[in-house]
């Protein structure tokens, strides 16, 4: 898997963007993510949608070697890491845990999160909050409005760009929104669609490619 890598700076803080949809910080020895959605793939298959466990498969082979990559220590989802409860998924999510080395879990819970008492069970060693703050920022699923003085790492929208050529070429990508109090993640999981509507304040986009992370603004 190749891995790019470009750090930005927020509230003097060191975060390093990667072209696998995940954000680590160095500080914090913390790779952040949001949006796995696991369960979606059975929940689809339960509808009659044929979509492969495969898709969780690599979501997960990915996510195993950027935390082996940055030698993490601590891992939080911001928000959406189940999709609909408890499925056939859900054990395959449980067994790659065990193939990890031991890390500090952290769940923001996000609107698919829906913490039953039997996947509390299961996850005791898990944090799990509404939202959590590790200065200098807080952590939360969806955020509506900006505040002053607070800078909020989020998910949930599933951030893209749409890039057009001349010859009405036109390619949609994933990327990470920046505005002056805010950094809103990609979706993790490669089962997503992608928001290119343009967002309501000024951002920066840093969209990627398998090989690029660049900056549009």
């Amino acid at each position: 898997m190749n891995i790019v890598t470009k750090n930005i700076i927020c509230k003097n803080e060191t975060l390093t963007l990667t072209n696998h949809r995940a954000v680590y910080w160095p500080k914090q020895e913390m790779l952040i993510i949001s949006d796995l959605h696991v369960g979606k793939a059975a929940h689809f298959r339960k509808s009659g949608i044929p979509v492969s466990t495969e898709v969780l498969n690599n979501d997960l082979e990915r996510l195993k070697q950027l935390l082996s990559f940055f030698k993490a220590k601590q891992l939080m989802v911001v928000g959406d890491l189940f999709h609909a409860g408890i499925n056939n998924e859900f054990k395959i999510f449980r067994n790659w845990l065990d193939t990890v080395e031991k890390i500090n879990l952290i769940l923001v819970k996000g609107n698919h999160d829906k913490i039953s008492s039997e996947i509390s069970d299961l996850f005791f060693d898990w944090n799990i909050f509404t939202t959590h703050h590790i200065s200098p920022f807080n952590f939360i699923h969806e955020s509506l409005n900006s505040i002053d003085n607070v800078f909020q790492i989020s998910g949930h929208t599933h951030p893209g760009v749409l890039l057009k050529g001349k010859g009405k070429q036109r390619i949609k990508l994933p990327c990470y929104q920046i505005s002056k109090n805010q950094l809103i993640l990609p979706a993790f999981s490669l089962f997503t669609g992608l928001n290119t509507k343009p967002p309501l304040e000024k951002v920066i986009n840093y969209a990627f490619t398998e090989d690029h992370i660049f900056e549009l603004i």
